[in-house]
């Protein structure tokens, strides 16, 4: 049967497919916890946010959680099949635009994921379950961990969605032997701003995500300052 589906490239599609539709879940649920629960829950009375957080809160955070790991899992399918369809030629595929695209992406995914299961999630069980009547200690502590990871996760999320794009859709130049260097001052990067978040409680490191606007108006700075890191130090 001679079905577009049915070969490689349909089961990339498929694959893409599935990235795009987790990936929505995702960073949409992402970007309402940020842009929309959070500023009505700073507003709301008390029996209101309680209410919120036992009924409403559960259902949100079973979407965001699980699309994180559906979007993991579809890319880290896709980076694999690309580069196991390339064989032999997997070195030029990793000296190239899509590759140094991509893989900037996929860092940058890596980390939130592990802020949604690891930091954000075990916080958040416990939140729900202190407005379910259950004594839980540090509470305060807890929910601020868990704002600074959310904070972070949407603040990397502007760059995350360039880079995807760029992968198909904006060729960057790429010189033999640059791709290594440039994923690794990514890295660096990406986990100083993660240590920020696991690490800071208070004080000017966390002021410019405190905000709605600072964590936009951030996240599109840090794109750039990415995207013009990415033309030197790839051809330069």
């Amino acid at each position: 049967m001679d079905w577009a589906l049915f070969n490689f490239d349909g089961i990339m599609f498929l694959l893409r497919w599935g990235h795009f539709i987790f990936g929505i879940a995702w960073i949409g649920m992402l970007w309402y916890f940020n842009f929309v629960q959070g500023p009505f829950f700073a507003k709301a009375e008390a029996a209101t946010k309680t209410e919120a957080t036992k009924g409403l809160v559960p259902r949100a955070l079973f979407y965001f959680r699980y699309g994180a790991m559906g979007t993991l899992i579809t890319g880290l399918a896709i980076i694999g099949m690309k580069f196991g369809q390339a064989g032999s030629a997997g070195s030029a595929l990793f000296n190239s635009s899509w590759s140094a695209t991509i893989l900037t992406g996929a860092i940058m995914g890596l980390v939130m994921w592990f802020n949604v299961w690891f930091v954000i999630w075990p916080r958040q069980k416990r939140i729900i379950a202190s407005a379910n009547g259950e004594k839980v200690e540090n509470l305060p502590a807890m929910a601020r961990r868990a704002f600074l990871a959310s904070r972070t996760n949407t603040l990397l999320s502007v760059p995350l969605l360039f880079f995807m794009g760029a992968a198909s859709h904006l060729t960057i130049r790429v010189e033999e032997g640059k791709v290594g260097l440039w994923l690794g001052i990514v890295a660096v990067i990406v986990g100083l701003i993660e240590a920020n978040a696991l690490l800071a409680d208070k004080g000017p490191t966390t002021k410019p995500i405190e905000k709605v606007s600072g964590v936009i108006h951030y996240g599109l700075l840090l794109a750039l300052v990415f995207y013009a890191l990415s033309e030197v130090v790839l051809h330069h």
